[in-house]
């Protein structure tokens, strides 16, 4: 006979208790309307309006916020009107959709791969974008497609690429980023030979692409980059229930009733396509995809990057950059890519610094 005094059931019946049944943990919703969620929300917009107009504002012909804002409306002198809508609205319109583009898809990648450090940038799907750019830049043929065009398919090639590669009876976020990092290097490899390649004025036009710019962006940019975000955002928020569950990993998540592999795959499609026209429209502007969701998540205080703080923190990462390149050295027309760069490198060390103490740095 089992001794009752070492016999946990044994004990549990003896004190008239039922078992407790087993729950699971869920991490809250990054989309559940909280207080302090909606406040910085609403706050990231506020700063990412004034900085839009900023934008628009400055120039070899200043205008002020208000001017700006009137001209926005349809109000004003010709002269303004057709400055701040014709000439300098496109330009911070492609930063604003953009940086959100990148700033959801980032989200998404780091939320699925549960891995702070997944972003468009670190599993090649940029790199790709750039290669196939460059190519056609190099050898001198396009397919009469334009670097936008070669940009989207480049990235989504990639894509496909790499799920292909990290796919074996399924995915999983740790596949995806080792092979996505392979890719990556081979990618940038190819790209390098290419520049090292070309003439001189082809070496310049390559590497004024590969950093990300802004510079001469029109509306031809950005309407496609529009009616993307106006498809693939409802859809990357529908998916975003998902997200949660995944987080707890493939087990819990079967478990749960959730059909993991085309719930992850129709995530990265949906982040794949955000970034794609992203890339295609600004060039692969840095870090902005890796930065926005942490730096959203912190400020938002959940347990994963929320992914409408994160677009609204990547807009106003690539505005403020964007700004910051004409306001410090006037008339330099330096590539907004350089600055997101250069504050990018200090947030991928912090998360590395972070992931090796706890323990998850390799």
């Amino acid at each position: 006979m089992p001794d009752p005094r070492t016999d946990g059931a044994a004990v549990t019946a003896a004190r008239g208790l039922a078992p407790r049944p087993f729950r699971v943990a869920v991490p809250p919703v990054s989309g559940v309307l909280r207080p302090r969620l909606l406040l910085v929300c609403a706050a990231l917009v506020a700063v990412t309006f004034v900085v839009f107009c900023w934008n628009v504002a400055v120039g070899d012909y200043p205008i002020t916020l208000t001017g700006v804002m009137k001209a926005l409306a349809g109000v004003g002198d010709p002269g303004t009107l057709l400055v701040v809508r014709e000439l300098r609205l496109p330009r911070a319109l492609v930063g604003l959709l953009a940086g959100v583009a990148f700033g959801v898809s980032g989200a998404v990648f780091q939320t699925v791969t549960r891995n702070p450090l997944a972003s468009p940038d670190m599993i090649g799907l940029t790199q790709g974008a750039g290669t196939a750019v460059v190519a056609s830049i190099v050898l001198g043929w396009d397919g009469g497609l334009g670097p936008q065009t070669l940009a989207l398919l480049g990235t989504l090639l990639t894509a496909v690429l790499v799920y292909t590669l990290a796919w074996r009876g399924g995915t999983t976020g740790y596949r995806v980023i080792l092979v996505g990092i392979g890719v990556s290097w081979i990618c940038t490899s190819v790209t390098d030979f290419l520049v090292a390649r070309g003439g001189k004025f082809q070496a310049q036009a390559a590497l004024g692409w590969l950093v990300g710019n802004l510079n001469g962006r029109d509306i031809d940019e950005a309407v496609p980059l529009a009616l993307a975000l106006v498809v693939l955002l409802p859809v990357t928020l529908a998916l975003t229930r998902h997200l949660r569950t995944l987080q707890l990993g493939d087990d819990v998540a079967t478990g749960l009733g959730v059909a993991v592999q085309p719930a992850r795959l129709a995530l990265l499609l949906a982040a794949v396509g955000l970034v794609a026209f992203g890339v295609a429209a600004a060039g692969p502007v840095a870090f902005v995809a890796l930065a926005a969701p942490q730096i959203a998540q912190r400020l938002a205080g959940t347990a994963m990057p929320p992914p409408v703080t994160a677009g609204v923190t990547g807009a106003l990462v690539v505005l403020g950059a964007d700004l910051a390149t004409r306001t410090i050295v006037p008339g330099a027309e330096v590539p907004v890519g350089i600055v997101t760069g250069v504050l990018g490198a200090p947030v991928l060390l912090w998360l590395l610094i972070r992931a090796n103490r706890a323990g998850s740095g390799g």
